[in-house]
């Protein structure tokens, strides 16, 4: 019997769970960082994922995800960010969002750095939508322009288990590869958030390409394909375009049992790496100072005591995150 409840029972977003930070009250965050300061930053998009799904399909996967996870093992989630970057071929489609790369990078550094300077400086941001190529930007622009000591992760929930993408003929749950708002895809979202979902609406859809199969890869590259799906402008039409409904792929074939597998096993890996961080630095340890900055080390002290305690300083007095 699985250990986790898979679909879960409706989402915590608005609910005082002791889940997001949010909707906790300082007092109960001076608490929780005393017991956990590691925090889970679900990053998604607004995103057109046909008839079927709801726009904001890429986050409320990731939130379900950590949602779940916290649950286990007692760390916060941060409400998520619901605006995301998006590349070329999403451009003009109805019901996506496109926030341009350098708004998207200063927002991620701002949330960085409030997160450190509460506390919370263990940070995994969960990413859920095709912008894995942004996002560790974000994370280095912050450690050069700040250089505190923390954990800062990028984690693609579909890079953690690339063994449960396979297809049928692969040994694998499904008929096709994952691409988007399609069979895969569609599948977790069945597993995570069916109450959201409207399968009596769902259409499929030909994905193609202007060259042969083998060169660009599909989402999360998974096929491990020369190209990354990102890695290029040109060789596929644009969404707009040729999948106008909003699918690339055949979202038809979903079923929450497919994805379960996968579900469970992503799951596990990340209440591994949650616990695998704490044991290397429970909560107020972080990586030591002499190996992870060249600024002074009294300054960094001043900031890492925090903004109210004695003799301690605001990660802001370092820098502001522009």
């Amino acid at each position: 019997m699985s250990k986790w409840q898979i679909p879960p029972q409706g989402g915590h977003l608005d609910k005082a769970s002791g889940v997001y930070l949010q909707n906790m009250t300082w007092g109960e965050v001076e608490k929780r960082l005393k017991e956990n300061d590691i925090i889970i930053v679900p990053v998604g998009s607004t995103e057109a994922h046909g008839p079927h799904a709801p726009l904001g399909e890429d986050t409320f996967l990731v939130t379900r995800m950590a949602e779940l996870v916290a649950l286990k093992v007692g760390c916060t989630v941060a409400q998520p960010i619901w605006y995301g970057s998006h590349p070329y071929h999403h451009m003009g489609m109805p019901g996506t969002i496109v926030v341009p790369e350098e708004i998207f990078l200063g927002q991620l550094r701002a949330v960085i750095a409030g997160l450190w300077n509460m506390g919370f400086r263990k940070q995994i941001l969960l990413n859920g939508h095709g912008q894995e190529y942004v996002i560790p930007t974000a994370i280095h622009q912050f450690a050069k322009r700040y250089q505190v000591p923390g954990i800062f992760i990028n984690l693609n929930w579909y890079h953690a288990i690339p063994e449960h993408f396979k297809t049928k003929e692969e040994g694998g749950s499904y008929e096709t590869h994952f691409i988007h708002a399609d069979e895969v895809e569609t599948s977790w979202c069945l597993a995570l958030f069916p109450e959201l979902m409207d399968m009596e609406a769902a259409v499929d859809t030909k994905p193609r390409g202007y060259l042969p199969e083998g060169h660009v890869d599909r989402a999360g590259n998974l096929l491990q394909r020369p190209i990354a799906w990102y890695g290029h402008v040109g060789l596929g039409p644009i969404e707009v375009a040729a999948y106008p409904e909003g699918v690339v792929g055949q979202a038809t074939l979903a079923e929450a049992e497919k994805a379960r597998e996968g579900l469970e096993a992503l799951l596990d890996y990340m209440v591994r790496l949650h616990d695998d961080i704490r044991a290397a630095f429970p909560p107020g340890k972080l990586p030591p100072i002499e190996e992870m900055t060249q600024r002074p080390k009294e300054e960094i002290e001043a900031v890492i005591k925090g903004p109210l305690a004695e003799g301690g300083r605001s990660i802001y007095t370092l820098g502001y995150p522009t």
